[in-house]
């Protein structure tokens, strides 16, 4: 099937650019509830597959072992800023391990706070490994290997960790992965369909602690992240920001190259969205669309018109035309 229509660019009177792309949304049975494009489409979720990489940190016990807070644990799903709240926290997690940033496996990268980034430049001192946005999602790879007694590199594909992580990944997938990519934080990737994130985005919206030990796992992250949405992402991202909106009504979750991801613990469904041209712009857009289209999010927030409706400046300020969702496609 071909990608839809998703978000345009209008400039004037003239529709300048179009996004193409592929959605999914599954009921708690992984029924396919509604979908655009190409609901088998094989991806690489890229982050937005964090919360399922982090089950094992839960499920093995090392969360417990360790003590780990919902900081943590919103911490071990993020794809973060770089700002002092993200990077003191992996610090104090990194030491309470008796492990420092050359125990990371990450790579350093350029703060995208803003602070953060004049206080590398002006210091001369340069970003460190947990200045990388996933830094948290590997130090909860680093809590995992330290309880499971394994050695020190962890991103290996064949590591006990990225083991653990690949079979709760096909477990909540419902498939067997055709292989995997390597993130930008050298840690593998698994693809899979997009109806498989999408129903594996359903089963932690259906999930509930106390109903053993995977629905437990996915409860509490699902808790962790929406109670603190600045740590899963941070000032001005639409994870951040649009979570904030809902007050707690989904997790949401970017990833790179235009993946989005939704839990709605109410209406039990999950949703895997994928912009084909991996615009960023995009993938918010649409998301917000979806979000608004399923009632967890009000149309006339100002979170939601930031993402999905934005205008288009000129330079000096004169208005130049809008970004938003195609008509019709999710209505």
């Amino acid at each position: 099937m071909t990608a839809s229509e998703m978000v345009e660019l209008w400039r004037g009177p003239i529709r300048e650019s179009v996004h193409r792309g592929h959605a999914v949304v599954c009921d708690a049975s992984g029924g396919i509830v509604e979908a655009w494009g190409d609901a088998g489409k094989i991806v690489l979720p890229r982050s937005s597959a964090k919360m399922i990489q982090a089950l094992p940190l839960i499920e093995s016990g090392a969360a417990d072992a360790f003590g780990l807070t919902t900081e943590q644990l919103a911490l071990a799903c993020a794809s973060h800023n770089g700002a002092a709240i993200h990077t003191d926290r992996v610090n104090a997690w990194l030491a309470d391990l008796g492990f420092g940033d050359e125990d990371l496996r990450c790579g350093s990268q350029d703060p995208a706070d803003p602070e953060a980034h004049k206080h590398t430049l002006c210091t001369g001192d340069g970003p460190c490994q947990v200045h990388n946005n996933c830094s948290g999602k590997h130090t909860g790879f680093l809590t995992l290997g330290k309880h499971l007694r394994t050695g020190p590199d962890y991103i290996a594909p064949d590591h006990p960790v990225q083991r653990a992580v690949l079979a709760a990944f096909e477990e909540v997938t419902a498939e067997t992965s055709p292989g995997f990519g390597i993130d930008g934080c050298s840690a593998p990737n698994h693809a899979c369909s997009l109806v498989g994130i999408a129903r594996a985005m359903a089963s932690f919206a259906a999930a509930r602690e106390g109903q053993g030990a995977r629905q437990t796992a996915q409860a509490r992250l699902v808790q962790a992240m929406v109670a603190h949405p600045d740590l899963v992402a941070g000032e001005g991202r639409a994870c951040t920001e649009l979570m904030r909106a809902m007050g707690g009504a989904a997790a949401i979750k970017t990833g790179a190259e235009a993946f989005f991801v939704a839990i709605l613990p109410e209406q039990g469904l999950g949703v895997a969205l994928k912009i084909e041209d991996g615009g960023t712009r995009a993938a918010d857009a649409a998301i917000a669309a979806i979000l608004v289209k399923l009632g967890v999010l009000d149309p006339a927030h100002p979170a939601t018109t930031k993402f999905l409706n934005p205008p288009i400046l000129s330079r000096s300020g004169l208005h130049a035309g809008e970004l938003r969702a195609v008509p019709g496609v999710f209505t």
